[in-house]
């Protein structure tokens, strides 16, 4: 399909960061998210925290034509490049330069995610809505603010505050409650109360989120080698029930790295139309670099305390700078697992169905 005719839907802030005869084609978040809210499929969101991974999805989602998200969360790529060594002016270039290098032009959308306001300070609050402010500036088209980790009326209250220039802009807008832990953590479900509470508020403050991300079980980070995967459809499909013909949302689902393919495919059932995908790309980076890198970044890590993850700024120049018979290896198995994701997902074919709403509808 010749997606030419589709850039005319590509939000301002993010056209003015397309060079001259690239072929991407970022879409406006909200447009996407509308396009498949009826429909029972989702848009697999790849956080980034190594790009060697991306041409290999780009590859699996153009032969499928499969609309695919590229995000980085708060944590992973700030103001000041996160601990992936990546601003937002970095990620939202370092994709387009990737797009250009495989011609990739299947409908795409740049996601902040995770733009975390943990507590009611005002330094926390300036610090996501300078983030805001540099993603749009960088072009990104979709957002995900998470106050969630304040009670409901604060979450509303923050995510309401924050949002004003994302709403301007007609941009994707998603919103959490419940806040979703770490591999290993105790966790709360969310409920249907809390969500329809929150979604209550925001829609009187005249907020239309895309997307609604829930505690439902799962957890960010890897499961560990025989831990039980505990994914709460049941309430995921209840809450949906109550919140998607009432407020027009969908649920997002995070966590998903070492889901069984079996039970992704079922997730779409449950009203989940975007499902994060972090972990296992990062897994699948580590798996194809030289060995004696990723001795190093261990090293690094095991010195340092901390998680391997942390190691990806220090390391980033000699991560970037692998030999090609490296880079091949990670582009391949990113696009062998990217394949299977995206037919897990069901997104065969979503980038015609988000194509045609366009032309019908905006």
């Amino acid at each position: 399909m010749n997606w030419t005719a589709l850039k005319k839907f590509v939000p301002p802030n993010a056209a003015a960061r397309i060079p001259s005869g690239n072929p991407a084609c970022p879409l406006n978040g909200s447009d996407v998210f509308k396009a498949l809210s009826a429909h029972k499929v989702i848009v697999m969101a790849c956080n980034i925290r190594i790009p060697l991974v991306i041409p290999g999805i780009m590859r699996a989602a153009d032969e499928l034509g499969a609309v695919v998200a590229f995000e980085l969360a708060k944590t992973e790529g700030n103001v000041d490049g996160g601990y992936t060594g990546m601003n937002p002016q970095g990620f939202v270039d370092t994709i387009l330069a990737h797009a250009k290098k495989v011609n990739f032009s299947v409908p795409f959308v740049i996601h902040g995610d995770h733009i975390t306001v943990k507590n009611t300070s005002a330094k926390e609050i300036e610090d996501a809505r300078a983030l805001i402010a540099a993603e749009l500036a960088a072009g990104y088209t979709s957002f995900a603010i998470d106050a969630s980790f304040n009670p409901i009326p604060d979450n509303a209250r923050i995510t309401a505050e924050l949002s004003a220039p994302v709403r301007e802009r007609k941009l994707g807008l998603e919103v959490e409650v419940g806040e979703i832990k770490s591999a290993g953590s105790e966790s709360t479900l969310s409920t249907v109360e809390e969500a329809v509470d929150l979604m209550e508020r925001l829609s009187a403050g005249g907020i239309a989120p895309d997307l609604l991300a829930i505690n439902n079980g799962s957890k960010h980070g890897n499961y560990l080698e025989g831990e039980k995967i505990f994914i709460d459809l049941e309430r995921t499909g209840q809450i949906h029930a109550a919140i998607h013909d009432r407020f027009g949302v969908s649920i997002a689902q995070h966590g998903i790295t070492g889901t069984p393919l079996h039970l992704i495919g079922k997730f779409a059932d449950y009203g989940i139309r975007k499902g994060n995908v972090g972990t296992q790309w990062q897994n699948i980076a580590h798996a194809g670099l030289p060995p004696e890198l990723m001795e190093k970044m261990r090293d690094w890590a095991r010195s340092a305390g901390k998680d391997i993850k942390f190691a990806t700024k220090p390391f980033k120049q000699e991560i970037d700078a692998v030999p090609a018979e490296y880079a091949e290896r990670i582009e391949r198995a990113a696009y062998r697992e990217a394949l299977q994701l995206f037919r897990a997902f069901r997104a065969e074919g979503t980038a015609k169905t988000v194509a045609d709403y366009l032309a019908a509808n905006v």
